[in-house]
């Protein structure tokens, strides 16, 4: 059923990424995990294919394929290495910021170096006080002459420590018109990142903090308008951030059913395969229904996003079902796996870790059932995915984009 949204670009997409991920990133992923260190040379790799701009408008030299397509490049990367599809999926929504509250100056001076993968872009949101809570943000950013002088500490920050250039939001002002977003690079004075911490998974992913000791930027670095911060943080989140997440779930799901099929195939239990005893024929068919459910609802919501209807509610959904199915798959695999799994050399105790990073970035699954219920209930305000839909046109023709996939990556249809 999740086929109905595919057409020829998507599978020719996904045989580029696959291919790429299988021979590129699998090779690495051994070295990620025994030294946790932030892989910087394969983000590169990877951002110079051009997939950080699937959602960048052709003009601006992105790919213009859309949210669908963007899905698909996240899951494909985080079926192999959940650390690199949540690198993408964080210059993502790094870049969507810019896409829908840039100047035109500021889209044409960082668009085309994001999409060639010059450029690798974050957004900086979560304090130590404001996580969900974004009007719990104390950093501020005070207004000298024509510049900001911005102060403060950002932590949990997807790609902190590679990222080219931050979009922070700080307060300028009190209460909730008083929050605006800013493009910070990487190398101004009075930015400083300190050595990042350890982390229960994703390892080689970048997820640290980013300090602000009186760091001046010019007034033409603010994004949008003064106030404007909320709106920006939001947008991010609904548009891209639950989306994105929901790839890198989806992609990690998917990694788990294949290592359960591989292992209970070739573990022999009473003269047969272990997926002859029904109990574990059982785990492995409700696996497989999981990952069919989440994929439906990945795709559907950004088959949606792609359209421009309103899909908030959708995209909501989207994640929590990916991160919930993802969690309970993960842990019906490692009761398959037993005392293998426990393993350093397979790979499912991975896949359960990274999954937990899942959970909590653009919202708790309690956080998406609360707002659920804004829904049923009739108190929901605005649907940021019909306003803000339209920052890259999809060519619905799909000739343009096919060939942009088979020009660049040389593959065929693999339907």
């Amino acid at each position: 059923m999740s086929d109905t949204y595919l057409r020829d670009q998507h599978y020719q997409l996904r045989a580029a990424v696959r291919e790429f991920a299988e021979t590129k990133v699998a090779p690495r992923v051994a070295d990620m995990e025994r030294t946790r260190a932030v892989e910087t040379e394969l983000a590169v790799a990877i951002a110079e294919q051009g997939w950080i701009g699937a959602t960048i408008d052709t003009t601006y030299g992105g790919m213009g394929a859309g949210h669908l397509a963007k899905t698909i490049i996240i899951e494909e990367l985080s079926r192999i290495s959940g650390a690199m599809g949540a690198m993408v999926q964080a210059s993502q929504l790094g870049a969507a910021k810019i896409i829908h509250f840039g100047t035109e100056q500021q889209k044409r001076t960082w668009l085309p170096r994001i999409a060639a993968g010059l450029c690798l872009p974050t957004i900086a949101v979560t304090e130590p006080g404001a996580g969900s809570h974004v009007l719990g943000i104390q950093m501020s950013a005070r207004r000298e002459g024509r510049d900001y002088v911005l102060s403060g500490r950002k932590v949990y920050i997807g790609n902190s420590h590679i990222g080219d250039l931050h979009g922070v939001v700080a307060r300028t002002g009190s209460g909730s018109r008083g929050l605006t977003a800013f493009l910070v690079e990487a190398d101004r004075p009075g930015l400083s990142l300190p050595a990042p911490g350890g982390t229960l998974g994703l390892h080689g992913f970048s997820f640290g903090e980013l300090h602000f000791t009186d760091c001046r930027i010019p007034e033409s670095n603010r994004l949008g308008k003064e106030g404007d911060g909320k709106e920006i943080a939001y947008s991010s989140s609904v548009l891209y951030g639950r989306p994105n997440l929901t790839a890198v779930a989806l992609g990690i799901h998917q990694a788990i059913l294949e290592q359960t099929v591989t292992f209970t195939d070739q573990r022999v239990r009473y003269g047969s395969s272990l997926h002859q005893l029904p109990n574990i024929k059982l785990k492995i068919g409700q696996i497989q229904s999981r990952v069919m459910t989440a994929r439906l609802a990945a795709y559907h919501a950004a088959h949606l996003l792609d359209t421009g209807v309103a899909c908030d509610a959708e995209l909501m959904n989207a994640k929590l079902i990916n991160v919930e199915l993802a969690l309970d798959s993960a842990r019906a695999a490692m009761e398959i796996h037993a005392a293998a799994g426990l393993m350093t050399d397979v790979p499912i105790g991975r896949y359960l870790r990274d999954a937990h990073h899942i959970f909590a970035p653009a919202g708790t699954s309690d956080v998406q059932l609360l707002r659920l219920a804004e829904v049923a209930l009739g108190q929901s305000k605005g649907q940021w995915s019909q306003r803000l839909s339209g920052g890259a046109p999809v060519d619905r023709t799909a000739s343009a984009v096919t060939d942009r996939f088979r020009m660049r990556f040389g593959v065929v249809s693999n339907r």
